[in-house]
């Protein structure tokens, strides 16, 4: 497997193991907040884990991982809301940010690869 072809499939495992995750701890959400920041939360890591499997089947991968990169950031601040309003643990929050943050840079070395590509 190519350099190139081990990072989008790293990426894509991560992203897939961070929603496994992350879709379980939504569903413990208070009912007040499931079908509002919870829902949103596992659009946005589903999206973002959508937007990686396309990514490493593509032929023009940037536009992908443009997407992917916002459901990152989206992910970030979406995750920071439930740590503030006490909706999900910061022991959970932490590692979270953790594995959101890793594949967030996952996601920009992979988009700075497709620049340099010839």
């Amino acid at each position: 497997m190519s350099q190139p072809a081990q990072e989008s499939a790293i990426a894509v495992t991560k992203a897939y193991e961070f929603a496994l995750w992350l879709l379980p701890k939504t569903e413990n959400f208070p009912k007040t907040y499931r079908m509002s920041l919870g829902d949103r939360l596992v659009t946005a890591v589903l999206d973002q884990l959508q937007m990686l499997v396309r990514a490493s089947y593509a032929g023009d991968k940037m536009p992908l991982l443009r997407s992917a990169s916002e459901h990152a950031n989206e992910l970030r601040y979406l995750l920071r809301l439930a740590k503030d309003l006490k909706v999900l643990p910061l022991k959970s929050y932490d590692f979270a940010a953790e594995k959101s943050d890793e594949i967030g840079r996952m996601v920009g070395g992979w988009m700075k690869s497709q620049v340099r590509k010839p």
